[in-house]
């Protein structure tokens, strides 16, 4: 059989159309206390998800559970098919999962270039290393400028973009994501949008996004999912989730106004 035929057999057309990312009915807990109930979301490969809600719904500790920070109590976590449930944090880097956690974490007594570096220690193509420093400084030209200096001296704008840098240079599949505009400004928060999109739409990297700033998020992403008390209440795409009475009320400030121009503050979300 060809190489082209075999390509279009029924199992190449469903292992296409299966999810890069898929979790089932995701249980994760701190302690006695839940942070995430029975959480169910996919990504597709190629796409831009995200998952919005209110500070403490249980944003961060989805991203710490698929990469393995955390190991949840109920449900599974496939990638690329496979089953890296509660696997350890390392594995789940080499499948081409990568995570930048909030907060940036870069290694501040190193420099902005071995920042770099150390995200692409799992890889051995050092021709493809060195061009990736150069795509990153590319989406990036002020981390060149600063290729020398110590992480630790950077801007919180700088070091978010050095976070999202480092985590390309590991070529991954999938990049978590969590609160990009965490700490910066509007004008900083747009332009770092601007790079997530145009790193998914010219690399194909698919990202699954975390943010409170949910008409950044909104404008950025595919797909998203709205996270309440740990569970998901509401998804669908982007688009229409921005044109959804509750989504305009709750998270994008667009409130309805009574006869006399007063905010109906008491109004329930539609989705309890």
């Amino acid at each position: 059989m060809s190489a082209v035929l075999a390509a279009t057999t029924p199992s190449a057309v469903a292992a296409a159309d299966q999810p890069l990312l898929r979790l089932q009915n995701v249980e994760s807990a701190y302690g006695p206390i839940k942070a995430i109930r029975g959480v169910s979301l996919q990504v597709r490969r190629g796409e831009i998800a995200a998952v919005l809600g209110s500070n403490g719904a249980g944003k961060t500790t989805i991203l710490k559970t698929i990469s393995g920070i955390i190991d949840p109590r109920k449900g599974s976590i496939e990638f690329q098919g496979a089953d890296i449930t509660a696997n350890d944090p390392a594995a789940i880097v080499r499948r081409g999962l990568m995570h930048v956690p909030e907060g940036r974490e870069v290694f501040p007594l190193l420099s902005v270039r071995d920042n770099l570096l150390m995200g692409a220690y799992t890889r051995a193509d050092k021709d493809g290393v060195a061009r990736d420093i150069e795509t990153v400084f590319g989406y990036f030209p002020i981390l060149k400028e600063r290729a020398a200096q110590d992480a630790g001296l950077l801007s919180g704008g700088q070091q978010q973009m050095l976070a999202i840098s480092r985590a390309l240079m590991a070529a991954p599949e999938l990049i978590l994501l969590d609160e990009p505009s965490l700490g910066l400004s509007p004008k900083l928060t747009k332009e770092i949008f601007e790079i997530v999109v145009r790193i998914n739409r010219e690399r194909g990297t698919t990202i699954l996004l975390v943010e409170q700033n949910a008409n950044m998020a909104l404008n950025a992403s595919d797909y998203g999912y709205v996270l309440e008390n740990g569970r998901i209440v509401m998804e669908d795409s982007c688009e229409r989730l921005r044109e959804k009475d509750d989504i305009k009320e709750f998270y994008l400030g667009m409130k309805d106004e009574g006869v006399r121009g007063e905010r109906r503050w008491k109004k329930k979300k539609t989705w309890r």
